[in-house]
């Protein structure tokens, strides 16, 4: 009872904080530093740690939809057959997105059909 009540402290507390995944993470968490004889300061590490993951993955959905992209494209389902112009090696790159890190511009250009709304879009979802 005693630890019910606390527990509801706890989630009451981290809602208010607006800790949404720490209240989803912590009874899995606080059974596993049981198990594992984790410290306090562990606990509360891997907790924080799952609340930054959360988040992150919370702010890229929000920004993929914010894009609008018409349809979900990846740079796996790409058919290289199709760009006959570029060599698959170069179009590879484009994967890394080194080209932002310089503050270079890209320009995809050739005949319709052969995917260069799907590189845009899988560029978008890599960033």
């Amino acid at each position: 009872m005693m630890m019910e009540l606390q527990h509801q402290r706890l989630m009451v507390l981290a809602g208010q904080l607006q800790l949404e995944s720490l209240i989803s993470a912590a009874p899995a968490l606080s059974q596993q530093a049981v198990d594992q004889e984790w410290s306090y300061m562990d606990f509360l590490e891997h907790l924080l740690h799952e609340e930054k993951l959360a988040r992150h993955q919370r702010k890229q959905a929000m920004y993929t939809r914010m894009a609008a992209f018409p349809a979900v494209k990846t740079f796996e389902e790409y058919d290289f057959t199709f760009a006959t112009g570029a060599p698959q090696k170069q179009l590879q790159s484009l994967r890394s997105l080194s080209f932002i890190e310089r503050n270079e511009n890209i320009v995809l250009l050739g005949p319709s059909g052969v995917g260069k709304t799907h590189l845009a879009i899988a560029m978008g979802y890599e960033a």
